[in-house]
């Protein structure tokens, strides 16, 4: 109810309306990155039908977030936390869903041609273990409201960066790009770092692991998709 956020704190309501702009941000980036994918051609409604169903789980789980944190801005929390269920167990569908879909573009031979196989797939691959490892410590933190929500935006930071790729990667051509898109990442989790300071005087301890496993993500990717090992590995899912 709109009373209750208005009898919120005001560094409460500041933080719950960063998160709100901060969501709606996210999608509208993601409306951007998809529709310029589709005016270049690297996207169109003719893909398989597990690509449509992969868009389907991303695009709820987005639109959740939203809801969710408009819930939380208008002080719902207990609609914030019965929806919070359904929020769990679509996340579990899009980890596993989302790790069989990037196999299946390869088997495919969907990937994007900037990227190998072995880079695509790792770095795919550790994009999920990263959303899934923020997003869980987010949902075992739910009764700490301050550990929780940054948690949650540092997920739903892994997840954007599906678009921010599609806002880069098509003038670059070239997997290299990968390093501006984790620019645009962090220049996210800066602004939500500068708040904390001002709110707080100090950096919640949450977004530094956040930028710690975003930054882990692309390094580790970097290091590893050149092995012998791992390439060969990846060309056994590789049409």
């Amino acid at each position: 109810m709109a009373s209750l956020a208005e009898s919120a704190p005001s560094g409460v309501q500041r933080e719950r309306r960063f998160y709100l702009i901060m969501a709606l941000l996210f999608a509208a980036e993601s409306v951007a990155g998809f529709s310029l994918a589709f005016a270049i051609g690297m996207s169109s409604f003719g893909a398989p039908w597990w690509v449509h169903v992969h868009a389907v789980t991303m695009t709820a789980f987005l639109a959740l977030y939203v809801a969710q944190n408009w819930l939380v801005w208008r002080g719902e929390l207990a609609a914030h936390r019965k929806l919070g269920a359904v929020g769990a167990v679509l996340g579990l569908w899009l980890i596993a869903y989302g790790c069989w879909a990037i196999t299946m573009t390869l088997a495919a031979g969907r990937q994007p041609p900037f990227f190998t196989p072995a880079f695509f797939l790792l770095m795919d691959w550790m994009n999920m273990a990263v959303f899934a490892g923020l997003a869980g410590a987010g949902l075992a933190l739910r009764a700490r409201a301050d550990w929780h929500k940054r948690l949650m935006f540092g997920a739903m930071l892994s997840l954007i960066s599906v678009a921010w790729g599609r806002l880069v990667l098509p003038p670059l051509f070239d997997q290299r790009g990968t390093v501006l898109i984790l620019a645009a990442l962090l220049a996210h989790l800066a602004a939500a770092m500068l708040l904390d300071r001002r709110l707080h005087g100090r950096v919640h301890p949450a977004h530094w692991w956040t930028g710690g496993a975003l930054v882990a993500w692309l390094a580790l990717t970097f290091a590893v998709a050149d092995n012998p090992a791992w390439v060969a590995f990846s060309q056994s899912f590789a049409g």
